[in-house]
């Protein structure tokens, strides 16, 4: 993975972070259990270094915009991760590859490797020359579904309505598949380690669909 700036001394590190679920035991959940920990402690360290002036709901805030499904999934896309990644054939088939989510637990598995093969440095490095600054992302004062409501509602449109719509993983670490509707139509989809993670990533992929004029 050249893309990542790191080189590994344990490769074998590398690949159980980018073997799929559908490859048995052996595969990269652990490590994306791991990484989900280091991501949100490397980039809340960050965040608080950087802006001393913010208040704790804008770093919330800015920090989801950074470590959401959406962020993490065009990162992944952007390093080449998904042709990397390790599966059976039926889940290629079904478009395993580009999955939001499954690239966003790669990469969440793939930066827990390289802390566990390099340490805390390490990643953090990784982290800083593959994640986006803050003045990339949105930044607004409001949450995610605030400001979907807001946007929504600006021509006398209807408010939103989620709805949680699935569960995978294991029991003791479920994730959290949620849509956001707007008249009956889902207008974006994501997922979360809690049902209002999954919400707002669901919120944050309906304003880029949004600004792309696709809803």
């Amino acid at each position: 993975m050249k893309a990542l700036g790191y080189t590994f001394r344990d490769e074998a590190l590398l690949r159980r972070a980018l073997t799929h679920p559908s490859m048995g035991k052996q595969d990269n959940q652990r490590l994306e259990f791991l990484g989900d920990a280091v991501l949100q402690y490397l980039m809340s360290d960050r965040l608080y270094r950087r802006h001393p002036e913010d208040r704790e709901g804008s770093l919330t805030h800015l920090r989801a915009l950074l470590v959401c499904e959406a962020s993490l999934s065009q990162i992944a896309e952007k390093l080449g991760i998904g042709e990397a990644l390790i599966m059976d054939r039926g889940e290629e088939l079904t478009g395993g590859r580009t999955k939001p989510s499954v690239l966003c637990d790669a990469m969440e598995a793939v930066l827990a490797a390289v802390y566990l093969d390099g340490g805390m440095e390490a990643a953090r490095g990784v982290m800083e020359r593959c994640w986006p600054g803050e003045e990339e992302v949105v930044r607004p004062m409001q949450d995610s579904k605030g400001q979907l409501q807001e946007e929504l509602q600006k021509n006398g449109g209807e408010t939103p309505t989620y709805r949680i719509t699935g569960t995978s993983g294991p029991p003791h670490a479920p994730v959290f598949e949620a849509a956001v509707y707007r008249g009956g139509q889902v207008i974006g989809t994501g997922t979360g380690k809690t049902k209002k993670q999954a919400e707002q990533a669901a919120a944050v992929r309906a304003l880029e669909n949004l600004k792309a004029g696709k809803n």
